[in-house]
């Protein structure tokens, strides 16, 4: 479903990406942990081709959607808005209900007419996360996606992207929470992100 060969990318001098191999087969679940600077975030944002390789290959199928880190949520648009834009823009059916059916999973319903600057960071986490499910994404692209939660909302999400996952749904998460990759990935192919060099690990949790 997802290859990249020999992917190699840097910013300056600096080799963020080098020479990774990767293969992601269709409704896995890949868990990429390491320290920041080593490269996480750029190889999620060269899957959704926000970023180009400056050598190599990427090789998808499928839809894909992307929860950013730093939330990207339009400021002058409502919660609901925020969900909706992208659905309303390509013309989707039933995107109402499906917004409603997220918010309410992620404890938002009451906060679907709030804006950003209404909103903890918490919520606007779970906001940025229901959005990138609204596409209905073959694949699932979270860089981050528990940062500043607490420990319920982050088993709220647990529960939520393995009932996204068993819908068929691709996912490759990032994150430093290695608790919660445990929990999302530790059944699946788990793959650890360390000194710019992708190696598998074939642990069980914890990692």
């Amino acid at each position: 479903m997802l290859k990249i060969n020999n992917a190699f990318k840097s910013f300056g001098n600096l080799a963020i990406l080098n020479n990774i191999n990767l293969h992601i087969t269709k409704n896995s679940i890949v868990g990429l942990a390491g320290p920041s600077g080593g490269g996480k975030s750029t190889l999620l944002r060269v899957m959704q081709k926000l970023e180009n390789l400056d050598r190599g290959t990427l090789d998808i199928h499928g839809s894909t959607g992307f929860m950013f880190q730093d939330f990207q949520l339009f400021p002058h648009m409502n919660v609901f808005d925020n969900l909706t834009y992208a659905t309303k823009v390509l013309n989707y059916q039933d995107y109402h209900q499906h917004a409603k059916d997220l918010l309410t999973k992620l404890c938002l319903i009451n906060k679907e007419q709030h804006y950003p600057d209404q909103l903890s960071g918490g919520q606007k986490q779970r906001v940025a996360l229901a959005r990138s499910l609204m596409l209905k994404p073959d694949i699932l692209l979270c860089d981050e996606p528990t940062s500043g939660l607490d420990i319920a909302t982050i088993n709220d999400v647990v529960d939520l992207l393995l009932s996204v996952h068993k819908m068929s749904v691709t996912m490759v998460i990032a994150s430093h929470d290695l608790d919660f990759l445990a929990k999302i990935a530790y059944t699946q192919k788990k793959q650890v992100l360390t000194a710019n060099i992708l190696r598998k690990n074939s642990r069980t949790p914890p990692f």
